[in-house]
């Protein structure tokens, strides 16, 4: 299977950049107008896919793998996480179980059970005293990003392997012909199985199992409950792992959720400002039950969080623990160069922030600042043009040079025709001094506003309406047209007062020379008519031609 666990549909892309704003890590690229995901870089927390306000995120379908083992033959065995009494809220992991069962399923086991067998081991650690902090490693995405962004902190991330690894092991040591398919609201998981090949076969979300399910027409039961409760079951609640555990005296026990969250523990944990404590972190909102594939349409964390602990019992899973729980972790980064104060300094000019006033760390980009944008343009990450302020103030100062010297007068009002904008040449026309004395002004203060009134009452464009402007002794060509989305007008004016003299002089010269042809035409005629018995009938071709001559005179 491919990297992309998450996928990208550029034609809903509409590149407003709330993925990039989303990813704490800042591990998506924008380039040819298009976001992509630098998968070395990404912890697959799922933000980009949640915040997406166009679906343009799409996580990678795997159920039509497992329906291939299903096919095939294959023993496939379910490890189902416990956030799923939240996700389907009314039933149980029997219904659960028999729903699955009608897909194929040889059997469904709860992931609550390998999550015993990993709080066991953080209850040794802590016994043991192995280390004087120590942070949960249940959450792969939080495991990649120290991993990959906090190297200083991986000897405080306890070496023991997820729930849905130890759930594993212990499903194969009973089959080990069994294809397995961990089902959760977690897209790390699908990176978690490739990052580890030969344990869990395959991860698909609660997502892609609610679609198959209405694809093979099975329906969720309500069903008695068959099995003991166990406390494993609150761990996809914030604090979860915690209350599952024997706590020792002498060591504080904190929860931590959310990124922001997650990341300044860490660095606190690093900075060596915390001793002699657990902490456990999830870094979803909520915990697990905030998970990027829970498919509810609306959060509901409390009562998500009511629903998880109400089916949660009070005793241990009975559990048979695999041989191994142990795991390593390893530093992953990839290591971005970073560009030296020289090159920030010339990217920051490019942006038009070479004044420290101009950089205003909006995060309209999706960067916390303009210097970390910066970076992310030396890096490939990001573009120039993603900066607002710096297109608004482009587009601005091009609009205005285009405006400002364009020969014709231009005049922008609101939808009450009070004058917002207008430039030096329609002032020229209407013989006033500057645009400042005029903006905020009734444009009926300064010429009539029927063509504008007709483009708005129309919803047409008034093209090249000729008016003589009598205050001014003026004639101009106007056009106007409406813009109901934004409610404003624009009525763009042009001087044609000499156009019109040096055509009415012109008509002028042509009535005289018609009149002067006609008058010599009339003597020749007389002269024409004495000779007449001379010429014969050239007399006739002498009348036509001076005929014509007359009316292209007039034509002109």
């Amino acid at each position: 299977m491919s990297e992309n666990y998450i996928q990208f549909n550029r034609e809903n892309c509409q590149n407003c950049y709330k993925c990039i704003r989303a990813c704490p890590v800042k591990s998506i690229a924008f380039k040819d107008n298009r976001a992509r995901i630098i998968q070395s870089d990404c912890i697959q927390c799922g933000a980009c896919f949640v915040v997406c306000p166009q679906n343009a995120k799409v996580i990678r379908t795997d159920y039509p793998l497992v329906k291939q083992r299903l096919k095939e033959g294959k023993k496939v065995i379910a490890s189902l996480a416990p956030s799923f009494v939240a996700n389907y809220p009314g039933f149980n992991i029997t219904s659960m179980k028999a729903a699955l069962k009608k897909l194929g399923f040889y059997d469904v086991q709860e992931t609550a059970l390998g999550a015993t067998v990993v709080k066991t081991e953080y209850e040794n650690i802590l016994k043991e005293k192995q280390a004087g902090v120590v942070i949960s490693s249940c959450c792969h995405t939080l495991n990649s990003l120290i991993e990959k962004y906090y190297p200083m902190a991986l000897p405080y991330l306890a070496k023991v392997v997820t729930p849905m690894r130890a759930h594993r092991r212990m499903i194969k040591e009973e089959h080990p012909d069994a294809f397995i398919v961990f089902i959760g609201p977690c897209i790390s998981k699908k990176a978690e199985i490739e990052e580890y090949a030969g344990d869990v076969d395959c991860a698909i979300t609660f997502i892609e199992l609610s679609r198959w399910l209405k694809e093979e027409g099975v329906t969720i039961e309500t069903l008695p409950e068959e099995s003991r409760p166990g406390k494993a079951r609150l761990f996809p609640t914030t604090g979860g792992i915690i209350k599952t555990m024997t706590l020792q005296q002498d060591i504080d026990y904190i929860a931590i959720d959310g990124p922001e969250n997650c990341i300044n523990a860490i660095k606190d944990v690093i900075d060596g400002n915390i001793k002699d404590c657990f902490i456990e972190m999830s870094f979803c909102t909520g915990s697990c039950i905030g998970g990027p594939a829970m498919e509810r349409e609306k959060p509901a964390p409390v009562r998500d969080a009511i629903t998880v602990n109400s089916y949660a019992g009070q005793e241990d899973f009975s559990v048979k623990f695999p041989q191994s729980t142990s795991k390593s972790h390893t530093y992953m980064g990839g290591g971005h160069r970073r560009p030296g104060a020289a090159e920030i300094d010339r990217i920051l000019a490019q942006m038009g922030k070479s004044d420290p006033a101009k950089r205003l760390n909006c995060g309209s980009c999706g960067y916390n600042s303009c210097y970390e944008k910066a970076i992310a343009v030396y890096q490939g990450k990001a573009q120039i043009n993603m900066c607002l302020p710096y297109l608004i103030e482009k587009s601005q100062s091009f609009s205005d040079n285009v405006i400002e010297h364009t020969p014709n007068g231009i005049i922008v009002m609101d939808e009450n025709f009070i004058i917002q904008q207008i430039n030096r040449a329609a002032c020229d026309i209407v013989n006033m001094p500057a645009p400042k004395a005029i903006v905020g002004l009734p444009l009926d203060r300064i010429i009539d506003t029927a063509v504008c009134e007709e483009a708005v009452e129309s919803g047409q464009v008034i093209k090249d309406r000729l008016t003589y402007l009598p205050d001014y002794d003026k004639y101009v060509s106007q056009t106007a047209f409406y813009d109901s989305e934004y409610k404003v007008s624009a009525l763009i004016i042009r001087d044609v007062t000499e156009e019109r003299t040096a055509k009415e002089r012109k008509a002028r010269t042509n009535a005289k020379a018609v009149e002067i042809t006609g008058s010599v035409i009339e003597k020749q005629m007389r002269v024409v008519q004495e000779i007449a018995s001379l010429l014969g009938e050239t007399v006739a071709e002498t009348q036509i031609a001076l005929s014509k001559m007359e009316e292209t005179l007039k034509d002109e």
